[in-house]
């Protein structure tokens, strides 16, 4: 539940803005490390204790779930056991984020008139496969609900191909406990071959096609103009925020502080704050949001 809610606006081309905008000042965006902060500091239920009453393990979790950080180049992180593996819950979160954000980024590319059905059969066999079998079974169906019935089958079979391949591996390691999982050789939960191999070919298929289309490129850019413009905006005018950040903004250095507000808002409020500010027209947000690549 906690993993991407250190997402800024845009996602991951959001995110990498506000990287470099907090790059050219000394420091740095990541929207794991920022989720840390927004569970650990930014929220405040408890009269003892800033931020939320969280197991160490749900915490660790959010460090560690999707890379690996280096101790002596996070010093700040060192009480999250760096040198060790996640469990194996932290293990599954991005690769079950990737398989729904793949069937979910298709699925939203057909209705956004993005996807060329043929050629996603072409380059991605395994979905051709599946939908070739839906068609033969149901040849006057809908083409819409067709390609649900082929994209459930693709669903199920890279879940079944993830599970099946982690419980190999994890008989395989010989692990007994959760500390033996911390201390295997590699990460234990990861596709099979063939199952990598399938995934690839969605994500080839969605970078080609769906993520490098212009509609999807040009309206992300303007987006992230956006960001940057309200970024300097808060950074030169004084009181441009609201109360509560310009009194943490006289006790943390600015910069900072205007990064986190902006890291908190969602995409439309972000756009609606822009045209407050600057009056322009702000683009319409697409639901397909580039996501990082995963090696």
């Amino acid at each position: 539940m906690v993993h991407d809610i250190g997402h800024p606006p845009f996602g991951h081309a959001g995110e990498r803005k506000l990287n470099e905008l907090m790059r050219a000042r000394g420091g740095y965006f990541n929207h794991n490390l920022h989720a840390l902060r927004i569970v650990e500091q930014f929220e405040h239920r408890y009269l003892g204790f800033p931020g939320l009453n969280l197991t160490f393990e749900v915490r660790e979790g959010i460090v560690k779930h999707s890379r690996d950080y280096k101790a002596v180049e996070f010093p700040e992180l060192a009480e999250y056991r760096l040198d060790v593996r996640p469990p194996l819950e932290s293990q599954l979160i991005d690769w079950v984020d990737e398989i729904a954000y793949n069937t979910a980024d298709l699925d939203d590319a057909l209705e956004a008139n993005l996807l060329v059905l043929d050629s996603l059969r072409r380059e991605a066999p395994f979905f051709g496969e599946a939908y070739a079998r839906v068609e033969k079974s149901s040849p006057e169906g809908a083409t819409k609900l067709k390609f649900n019935e082929a994209l459930r089958h693709v669903l199920d079979v890279l879940v079944t191909d993830l599970i099946e391949h982690t419980l190999q591996q994890i008989a395989d390691s010989g692990v007994q406990s959760a500390e033996d999982v911390r201390h295997a050789s590699k990460r234990l939960v990861s596709f099979s071959g063939t199952g990598r191999n399938q995934n690839a070919m969605l994500k080839k298929f969605l970078f080609t096609h769906v993520y490098n289309h212009p509609a999807i490129t040009e309206d992300s850019d303007r987006s992230v103009r956006c960001l940057e413009e309200l970024f300097l905006y808060y950074l030169q005018k004084p009181n441009s925020m609201p109360k509560a950040h310009e009194e943490m903004a006289r006790e943390t250095l600015r910069h900072v502080v205007i990064c986190d507000y902006i890291a908190g808002m969602t995409d439309q409020f972000l756009l609606r704050q822009h045209q407050e500010h600057f009056g322009s027209l702000a683009p319409a947000v697409s639901s397909i949001a580039r996501p990082q690549q995963i090696e």
